[in-house]
């Protein structure tokens, strides 16, 4: 694109209300942050956030199986270097009604609110990505509403070759997104479908749509074990026209993920720590945990592998089992738990830190 029309695109969305720095309503569009995983094998049997973050792949009843990697195959000189690969590894090819698999991520219903859905000014969306695949296939894509149940799709072609897909929603007057911390819009890419969700004609208009039109007409990526699909460049803004992806810089990139997951470890390193504030008590201590930037909601707390309390900096060490969060005296910032200790531990805690273990993992998590 030329740089007098992407000026008049820019210009064309900042009339329709969007357009600037922050006109991405997707967080981690070039698939530069990876908290949990950059590689992730077997996946198909359930739901769920795996690698990259925000980004959400969605099972159900099929057989097929894949692995995502954070890749670094990218289109050439539009600034990336990280994408989102899946590579199917178990085909399945007898297609069952109520088979699907996307890619998606829902965007928090506040950060919805400058689209103005579901009032007189109502603004388009314009969603534009960068994709390639082993061969040349058909899938869908598609907004999906929740709050007010409303869906629209549209078809889009993949090739052997990196492709920039822009598709333009038009803006719907019918239902408000309630200005909260929940789900929004939701965004997923449709590569397998049952008839449950491909039997009917596909919704290409704003409407509280039947299942059975949402994905029609798509190809099944689990057709053989030699499809890949890769994927980056995700921006969805406000406005008719696409512009130029809006790189940003990656630690801005990693606070906003940071909202929705936060990830302690070690890294490969010795230790990974961060000051309790806490209080020993026999064999067990309460923990305070003041987080570097505010999460969506209250998170909920997973740990693995070996973590302990050191009773003042420089002191003993305990291991620490039954770690859990205290969900009615935590916060969105400041977190507060507890913990059984492996024997009697004074009163002054130092810090929790992994002890030498490598792949241990303290998260908190609060995603949509």
């Amino acid at each position: 694109m030329s740089k007098a029309a992407e000026l008049a695109n820019l210009i064309g969305n900042i009339n329709m209300g969007g357009g600037g720095v922050g006109r991405n309503l997707l967080i981690n569009g070039g698939m530069t942050v990876a908290q949990r995983s950059t590689s992730v094998t077997g996946l198909g049997a359930t739901a769920g956030y795996f690698g990259l973050d925000r980004w959400k792949t969605d099972f159900s009843s099929t057989a097929g199986r894949l692995t995502l990697t954070q890749d670094s195959s990218v289109p050439t000189g539009e600034g990336f270097f990280d994408s989102l690969k899946v590579a199917c590894t178990t085909a399945d090819t007898s297609i069952a009604a109520g088979e699907q698999f996307t890619i998606e991520q829902m965007i928090e219903a506040q950060n919805c609110q400058v689209i103005s859905k579901g009032t007189s000014g109502a603004k388009p969306l314009t969603l534009s990505f960068y994709c390639k695949a082993n061969a040349n296939a058909t899938y869908v894509v598609e907004l999906y509403a929740q709050d007010v149940d409303r869906r629209i799709s549209s078809l889009f072609n993949v090739t052997t070759d990196w492709t920039r897909v822009t598709v333009t929603f038009p803006a719907d007057t019918t239902g408000e997104i309630t200005n909260d911390n929940g789900g929004g819009i939701k965004v997923s890419w449709w590569l397998h479908a049952g008839s449950n969700y491909s039997g009917g004609t596909l919704q290409t208009t704003w409407a509280a749509a039947a299942d059975n039109t949402r994905a029609t007409g798509g190809d099944s990526f689990f057709d053989s074990t030699s499809r890949t699909f890769f994927l980056t460049g995700c921006q969805l803004e406000v406005g008719q026209n696409a512009t130029t992806f809006e790189h940003e810089p990656f630690e801005r990139t990693l606070l906003k993920c940071k909202r929705y997951l936060q990830v302690y470890n070690s890294y490969g390193a010795s230790y990974a720590h961060f000051p309790s504030l806490g209080q020993g008590n026999a064999s067990s201590i309460n923990w305070n945990h003041e987080l570097p930037t505010q999460m969506r909601d209250t998170p909920t707390l997973e740990t693995s592998g070996d973590w302990r309390v050191q009773d003042t900096y420089g002191g003993s060490y305990y291991t620490l089992s039954s770690i859990s969060i205290s969900s009615g005296d935590s916060t969105d910032k400041l977190v507060r738990g507890s913990a059984t200790t492996s024997s009697a531990i004074g009163t002054d805690i130092g810090r929790i830190l992994s002890y030498g273990d490598s792949s241990a993992r303290w998260t908190y998590k609060s995603e949509l």
